[in-house]
């Protein structure tokens, strides 16, 4: 086929300008390119700084947690400590001392004549556990009763010739010591305690010994703990 020369003309110019148009489209592509691969290395970069940040974030937060658990472990520790002492002490398992009254009960050292009664001349349980009783009522927080601390399990009865308490005899003279406010105690035994009256009486009658006196300082020695055999904590939900 035969072109004129206005045809070649029209060709040859197509042709550079496919050829200008081409040589744009490369220029183009490289400069994409070249974006496209200043963004393929800015964007890890990026997502691995944000890693690092989202890691350093993370420890930081472990840190102050285990901050916070440390604080709230010595708090929990501090707290759990004061209510086992506290337990404790109204088990009465730890040795006492304070302010309060010491009583001195003792038989007489009379003998009973004709038809006397021979028990009025001599210190019983029933007069200890009153005692006892009054002094609790007047708001006392430890007693001893010879050096044994009256707790929840403390027996006292009579045992023959002596008087039995925590499991342990007994003998006169009976010495009462209670921590608490002296003035509310001495009151409550005059209030509370019958016996304490009657023995005031048996006192001038018969001999026999009643002393109230108010200390600076009373001692309570610790208890024992009790052996449980049968009884066991009842499981939560059963």
């Amino acid at each position: 086929m035969h072109l004129d020369r206005k045809e070649r003309s029209l060709l040859g110019f197509s042709a550079i300008l496919l050829g200008f148009l081409f040589v744009l489209l490369i220029k183009a592509q490289g400069v994409a390119g070249s974006q496209v691969t200043q963004q393929e290395t800015a964007i890890p970069s990026l997502i691995k700084t944000e890693q690092e940040n989202q890691q350093l974030s993370v420890e930081n937060d472990k840190i102050e947690q285990e901050l916070i658990k440390y604080a709230q472990g010595q708090s929990a520790s501090s707290l759990l400590n004061e209510q086992v002492k506290e337990a404790m002490m109204n088990a009465g398992l730890i040795e006492l001392a304070g302010p309060g009254v010491q009583i001195t009960l003792d038989d007489s050292t009379r003998v009973a004549t004709g038809e006397e009664d021979p028990n009025n001349y001599y210190i019983h349980e029933e007069y200890i556990r009153e005692i006892l009783n009054a002094l609790w009522n007047g708001g006392a927080e430890a007693i001893a009763v010879n050096g044994q601390r009256v707790t929840t399990n403390t027996e006292v009865f009579c045992g023959g010739s002596f008087i039995q308490v925590n499991g342990t005899r007994q003998m006169p003279p009976y010495v009462i010591g209670a921590i608490g406010d002296s003035h509310n105690l001495s009151a409550a035994l005059k209030f509370y305690g019958y016996s304490w009256d009657r023995l005031g009486e048996f006192q001038e009658q018969y001999g026999i010994t009643r002393k109230l006196e108010v200390l600076d300082e009373v001692k309570t020695p610790a208890g024992k703990l009790r052996d449980y055999r049968y009884a066991e904590p009842i499981k939560e939900g059963t």
